[in-house]
């Protein structure tokens, strides 16, 4: 049997923790993992949950039914104020995929899974790397750049067009919805409404939602909602993911050269930066029944934060977890979950990482920060941000 942990909140540590480097975890995480896979930690309000940091441990966790991603159950844990602020007046779109449990999760899931298999993400490719070409093409006479408003979230745009369907054309309308609003969840459903009657047919993901609204398996508000939530959801982490990735990339000399060189290939690298990077701050679940695992009994209705960069540093699983080595074949790493919550957009995800990266290093291969390392400004949060990347070649 497990122990029955009973605790107060009052010395428990208190989630979420800052970043002391922007390509480190929180250095709290380490103290977290000395007293074992799953701790008790509290939340701003003094709410006590469970924090994992073992990687076997998340693993199992995030692939057990009995925890619900459902903020609708009560006592759901929220990581920040701004996040229990949110809760009153969440948008319909919120409970597309980010908040369902199965069986409406599996339902929802099928009506895109089609658009997200691997091979038709390859075919976008090509088209991924004409755009990536064009935008340095535009950058390149100046000598210098910021990355992030000028190549890094205009590609990233331009793979979720290429995604949906939408033509080039209208690219520069969806990156206006996505990045010049402060809410863009109105705009960008007032535009899918648009689109219903007025798209030109195609074989992107909005021909396959709009056909299921014309056949009847879908109504209107579904399909608004599923464009809406996948519109909005992987566009922060993947361009912070990438805006990290540059001047991490410029700080590691040796892994740099390997890339260069073609010793390591850029497929393997990014799977490594996915790991080392980490970028989010915790995944929240709440327990619908006792789980018993790792010698603790998680109760029904206690909150779980699953810590995926500190699963991607156990020491039990990634030798010198540490450091980044782009040689490294161990892809198992938690960045985008698993089971049937796993990020959908993974495959798009891995493709916007490595064209964005491949494309820019081997443009640019003279390519330097033009600030220290301790200088490129950063958001923290429960995503962790780089806002701007200035650099020259």
């Amino acid at each position: 049997m497990g122990r029955d942990v009973q605790d107060s909140t009052v010395s428990l540590p208190e989630l979420p923790f800052s970043r002391e480097c922007p390509y480190h975890p929180p250095n709290a995480y380490e103290q977290l993992r000395d007293s074992g896979p799953l701790t008790r930690v509290s939340t701003f309000d003094g709410t006590a949950v469970w924090a994992v940091t073992g990687h076997a441990e998340m693993r199992t966790l995030l692939s057990d039914p009995r925890l619900s991603v459902d903020r609708d159950h009560a006592g759901f844990p929220a990581l920040t104020r701004v996040v229990a602020l949110r809760r009153p007046q969440q948008h319909s779109a919120m409970r597309t995929l980010l908040r369902t449990d199965p069986p409406q999760h599996t339902e929802q899931r099928r009506a895109l899974a089609r658009s997200f298999a691997l091979r038709k993400i390859k075919s976008r490719r090509p088209a991924l790397e004409a755009t990536a070409d064009a935008l340095l093409d535009r950058v390149a006479p100046d000598g210098s750049a910021e990355l992030v408003e000028s190549y890094i979230k205009p590609l990233v745009t331009a793979g979720m067009a290429l995604l949906l369907g939408i033509p080039d054309d209208q690219r520069t309308r969806l990156h206006e919805l996505m990045y010049h609003y402060f809410d863009p969840i109105a705009p960008l459903a007032e535009y899918l409404r648009e689109l219903l009657t007025s798209k030109e047919p195609g074989d992107g993901l909005l021909d396959d939602l709009i056909a299921q609204v014309a056949a009847g398996t879908m109504s209107e508000a579904e399909y608004i909602d599923s464009a809406t939530v996948l519109i909005v959801a992987g566009q922060e982490v993947t361009v912070s993911t990438i805006a990290l990735a540059v001047p991490t990339l410029l700080t590691h000399d040796s892994e740099l050269e390997q890339l260069r060189t073609g010793v390591v290939p850029w497929t393997n690298a990014v799977e490594e930066l996915l790991r080392f990077l980490s970028l989010t701050g915790g995944t929240v679940r709440i327990a619908t029944a006792d789980i018993e695992i790792a010698g603790v009994v998680i109760k029904a209705g206690e909150g779980v934060v699953l810590l995926n960069p500190a699963a991607n540093r156990d020491p039990a699983v990634f030798e010198r977890p540490n450091e980044l080595d782009l040689s490294r074949q161990r892809r198992n790493h938690l960045s985008f979950g698993i089971g049937v919550h796993q990020c959908i957009g993974h495959n798009l995800a891995r493709m916007d990482i490595e064209v964005a990266l491949q494309r820019l290093f081997e443009r640019f291969p003279t390519l330097r920060l033009t600030v220290p390392i301790a200088e490129v400004p950063v958001r923290q949060g429960i995503v962790f941000g780089v806002t701007a990347v200035p650099v020259a070649w």
